[in-house]
């Protein structure tokens, strides 16, 4: 018998988020605090800048996601502080969330999906879509011209002695939100073949590709549609418009 998509995505971020925080606890134990001047190489001003652009991406998210302004700023908060941890609880609550028949139906859709009474999502303010646009080009371009800049300036990041433990938390931090942004573009891609080909190059060049799958996604709304729609795929993206005619 198959293993609803559900469960496996809430083991796999149960996993994921135990795994930070045995990582996070090692870390400081081996190596002690992160808040520390000598830390901040080169190399990991450029993953922490890195790291914080797919946080805005998943801030993003939870800020439409959390009909309570305080709410949705206490998981941002936690976010910026915790990272990936908080990333993976809070997709392992809204998992647990789900109804039996939204776990098996489509359980991606509606935990993306913003539960309110209909009619209510559509105050989404129109210039939105056009204001996200612009963010998350000038994210992508900031992402690319601190990467340009680090590898002028300090060379290669494929050297051993840049492996500190706080960098190898950083990277496994910065990766487990990867994976669950990868989770949204598989869900979002129709092929295969183009799912993988994101992906690898979310793998590849992180926040840049982050920024630049946003930006071709809110390409393809008009200044009139809400911008949560950016979330869905094709099919759920109709859906939504349908609803709101």
């Amino acid at each position: 018998m198959a293993i609803p998509l559900s469960n496996g995505l809430r083991a796999l971020f149960l996993v994921l988020g135990c795994l930070m925080v045995a990582t996070l606890t090692y870390t400081i134990y081996v190596d002690g605090s992160p808040f520390r001047r000598d830390l901040l190489t080169p190399w990991m001003i450029a993953t922490l800048v890195d790291f914080y652009i797919n946080t805005i991406a998943l801030a993003t998210w939870i800020s439409y996601k959390e009909s309570n302004f305080i709410t949705a700023t206490v998981w941002i908060v936690l976010l910026i502080c915790s990272g990936s941890i908080t990333t993976c609880a809070y997709i392992f609550i809204q998992l647990l969330k789900l109804s039996p028949e939204e776990s098996l139906q489509d359980p991606l859709y509606h935990v993306l999906l913003r539960q309110e009474i209909k009619g209510v999502e559509q105050k989404t303010k129109q210039s939105a879509v056009v204001t996200l646009r612009i963010a998350f080009s000038i994210l992508g371009f900031l992402m690319l011209g601190t990467l340009i800049y680090t590898l002028i300036t300090d060379g290669s990041p494929f050297r051993k002695e840049l492996l500190t433990p706080w960098m190898t938390a950083t990277l496994i931090d910065f990766y487990i939100n990867v994976v669950a942004l990868s989770v949204w573009v598989a869900y979002k891609e129709s092929s295969w073949i183009s799912a993988f080909v994101w992906i690898l190059l979310l793998i590849c060049f992180g926040s840049i590709t982050t920024s630049a799958y946003i930006v071709k996604q809110l390409l393809q709304l008009t200044s009139q549609d809400p911008a949560y729609l950016i979330l869905f795929n094709r099919g759920n993206r109709a859906e939504n418009r349908y609803e709101r005619t």
